[in-house]
């Protein structure tokens, strides 16, 4: 059909009449196509009576009873069937096709073939990229667009646009500042990550009756695991192999993924692309039977990422034989394949005595149970809890006031001098609004992104509220020649100038991280000059996913404000424009560190050590480790108001109780074993009083660190807690802090095991420091 529509070589009026219609129909969207209206699901016991025999149908058997049954029906060629991600039919069992693989980063996405836009939801509600969302530091808020964005999903299923099954969030840490899919994740802290994941698996997963064992939808936590780079300086994810000392593995790429199945119940985990200490991520037994399902007791099914057996067969050279590669992920713990090579050689591979018939049974058996728990094999879904979902409950107001309230809470002010922000709408009676980024629709949700409900632009949101005069000051963010001479006169003549800027998906994306971090092209030129011609406050606002060197603006004098924005989604215009004049305070921060160009000159992507070292000069990684000059810092974020905290309790002493003959009574130790009988009840209070000393009602963050004693290598500092406040100007609130010593002061030592150091922890909160000893 597509080469019929690009050739329009038609004989007949009539016929080109309906094939132009049919064009026009697949091609007006090339993500909206012509979709069944009706769900996909099994024991369709009402069209065929004879299914309710089977007692895989039968609703008042357990799950795992049912999954014994449905498999024992199967022949090998039928089990396999289902291993890949666009899963076979059975129509003698009533088994329908069913895609597994379904997008929902930050909304409904169309990434993947499971989910589809057409005229029956043209749209879904698109929430502002994660590494916003993450700068929120709001949990309840993690978990709303998770139970927003499932409804949605829900309501799509209904209609046959979507699967039950999908492939997000993605939390992988952000290492590196040049990293194309920072963008995806909830930012460079461990706590961070593992309260976004779990949280937003909670939203989209539980449901409404609460059945624990029930999924509203599936979610999926990847890339498992140490995955952070894809295309740099000619390295890829697909060769690359990333060495990861046992110590970073446990205190920082693990925790998130651990969290996302322990606090999260997640129901999957996709692997990655790149090896880890010279394994592929999907052929590991380790890090799949051992960890995700020994260790942490997954309830669900561990998915590849695309062609992941593929990739580790034909580019890693991992195995010599396709079904040797197909024996190793399924043995390694691997239940489903996105892609083709697992229908294409389990078979070879059982035949030749690789990998047992029973091996494939518990794959497929860990598939169909996160089916049956989707409710897939109860029958017509609109007899179900969510069934009366449908196209009414897409897009509404509700939905996209909270994708303008996400992006409100995730924006982050950097630079304010007095007298800039908030602009008055009723003193600006002429506000420039410059830049390639100013007037943007597409940029503003990033990717694995779905069609929006509809776009609200930075320069429509401004010019909502005050007149303005818009220039793109470059074609596009590239910059390669900048309008310098037309931007200086509309900033000259303007009260006020506000500066759009930053980065797209040309810059940084899947498959394309950046070499350098500076504002790309002539974007600083421009910058500078508008500033200089400018007589009014002059606002740089930065749309990106990863952070960038803007020593130049924070230094200067004629830049008089700097806003980080992410990809703040459909609604990003009006929440830029609330935040500029007035009607929100922000209250966002910093999820990653902002480095200065030297620190991408001189550390290699490929090293993926976290901690520094002095003998090479080796800067560590991340707000934890990083020893160096940062141009901004995590947690990093100011407010139109002012807030002071008074520690009101927090001990002085912690005592680790040990068994009488512990080897630390009788010689020094500077750290003990976090073991469990240590460990139970270990915990104390921290309590605080939060006051606004300014004269605008805010949103504050509180963030709770510590400084552990020196040993281990352990951390310059890392995140205990945080907590959001909302306060009325000039009054105080409580807050408090329950710390668990060996969950949250603990330090990873270097063979990765969880110690309690002994000696002085400094705690911080804003300003404050308060020390206290930990001994035994």
């Amino acid at each position: 059909m597509a080469s019929f529509c690009s050739q329009n070589r038609v004989p007949k009026v009539s016929v080109f009449l309906f094939f132009s219609l049919v064009c026009f129909l697949l091609f007006s969207s090339s993500h909206v196509v012509l979709a069944q209206s009706s769900p996909v699901f099994a024991c369709d016991v009402v069209s065929n009576p004879s299914l309710a025999s089977f007692g895989f149908c039968n609703t008042s058997l357990g799950v795992s009873d049912r999954v014994v049954d449905l498999v024992k029906r199967l022949t090998l060629q039928e089990k396999i069937l289902f291993l890949v991600n666009s899963a076979g039919s059975v129509s003698r069992l009533g088994i329908p096709k069913y895609e597994w693989w379904s997008e929902a980063l930050h909304g409904v996405s169309y990434v993947g073939p499971g989910t589809h836009f057409s005229s029956v939801v043209p749209g879904a509600t698109s929430f502002p990229q994660v590494i916003l969302t993450a700068a929120s530091f709001n949990t309840s808020l993690f978990v709303a667009i998770g139970k927003v964005v499932s409804t949605e999903a829900r309501a799509m299923y209904n209609v046959g646009l979507a699967g039950l099954t999908f492939w997000s969030p993605n939390i992988n840490i952000f290492r590196d500042p040049r990293w194309g899919r920072g963008q995806e994740t909830p930012g460079e802290d461990p706590l961070l990550s593992s309260k976004y994941g779990s949280g937003y698996v909670k939203g989209l997963q539980q449901r409404d009756d609460g059945n624990p064992d029930g999924l509203k939808v599936a979610a999926c936590c990847k890339h498992y695991t140490a995955y952070d780079l894809d295309n740099w300086k000619g390295v890829d994810r697909y060769h690359f192999n990333a060495v990861v000392t046992k110590q970073d593995m446990d205190d920082t790429f693990q925790p998130p993924f651990k969290s996302c199945v322990v606090d999260g119940n997640v129901a999957s985990v996709m692997c990655s692309y790149n090896k880890v200490n010279g394994i592929p991520t999907c052929a590991d037994p380790d890090l799949l039977s051992g960890v995700i399902r020994g260790e942490w007791k997954l309830n669900g099914y561990i998915v590849t990422d695309c062609d992941s057996i593929d990739v580790f067969y034909n580019s890693q050279h991992y195995t010599k034989t396709p079904e040797e590669a197909a024996a190793k992920a399924i043995l390694a713990g691997l239940d489903l394949n996105c892609g083709s090579f697992l229908g294409k050689h389990t078979e070879a591979a059982v035949t030749a005595g690789l990998v047992n018939e029973s091996a494939i049974d518990r794959a497929v058996s860990n598939n169909f149970a996160t089916l049956m728990r989707l409710g897939f094999f109860d029958g017509d879904p609109s007899k179900q809890l969510y069934g009366k979902l449908g196209p009414k409950d897409v897009c509404t107001a509700e939905n996209q006031e909270l994708a303008r309230e996400a992006a409100r809470q995730g924006i982050v002010l950097l630079k304010n001098t007095a007298g800039s922000l908030p602009l008055s709408p009723t003193a600006i009676k002429n506000l420039a609004v410059i830049g390639p980024n100013a007037n943007v629709t597409k940029t503003m949700i990033g990717n694995y992104e779905g069609t929006p409900c509809k776009y609200t632009t930075p320069l429509q949101g401004l010019a909502a509220l005050v007149a303005t005069t818009y220039l793109p000051g470059c074609s596009n963010v590239a910059c390669s020649t900048a309008q310098v001479d037309d931007a200086k006169k509309i900033a000259a003549a303007a009260d006020a100038t506000v500066l759009v800027m930053g980065a797209d998906l040309s810059i940084e994306a899947e498959s394309r991280d950046r070499v350098d971090i500076l504002l790309p092209g002539q974007q600083q030129l421009l910058i500078t000059a508008v500033a200089n011609a400018s007589t009014g406050p002059v606002i740089l606002v930065i749309m990106s996913g990863g952070g960038m060197d803007v020593s130049f603006a924070k230094t200067n004098d004629k830049i008089t404000s700097i806003l980080w924005v992410g990809y703040p989604g459909e609604a990003g215009g009006a929440a830029i424009a609330d935040i500029i004049f007035g009607s929100y305070n922000p209250s966002g921060r910093l999820p990653m560190t902002w480095y200065p160009q030297s620190y991408v000159d001189k550390v290699p992507m490929t090293n993926m050590n976290m901690r520094p070292d002095p003998s090479n000069g080796y800067p560590g990684r991340t707000y934890r480790f990083y020893t160096g000059e940062t141009v901004y810092s995590f947690g990093d974020g100011l407010s139109y108001s002012e807030f002071s905290h008074e520690l009101t309790q927090a001990p002085g002493l912690v005592s680790v109780p040990l068994e009488e003959n512990h080897v630390c009574y009788s010689s020094e130790c500077k750290s003990v074993a976090a073991a469990e009988q240590t460990c139970q009840n270990l915990t104390f209070d921290v309590h605080l009083r939060i006051k606004n000393t300014g004269t605008t009602s805010g949103s504050h963050t509180v963030f709770l660190f510590s400084t552990p004693p020196s040993v281990h290598n352990s951390p310059q500092k890392h995140l205990v807690g945080f907590e959001k406040v909302f306060l009325h100007a000039q009054t105080d609130s409580h807050v408090g802090f329950k710390v668990d010593v060996c969950k949250d002061l603990s330090v990873v030592d270097e063979l990765g095991s969880k110690k309690v150091a002994l000696g002085e922890h400094v705690l911080h909160i804003g300003s404050l420091k308060h020390s206290m000893t930990v001994r035994i």
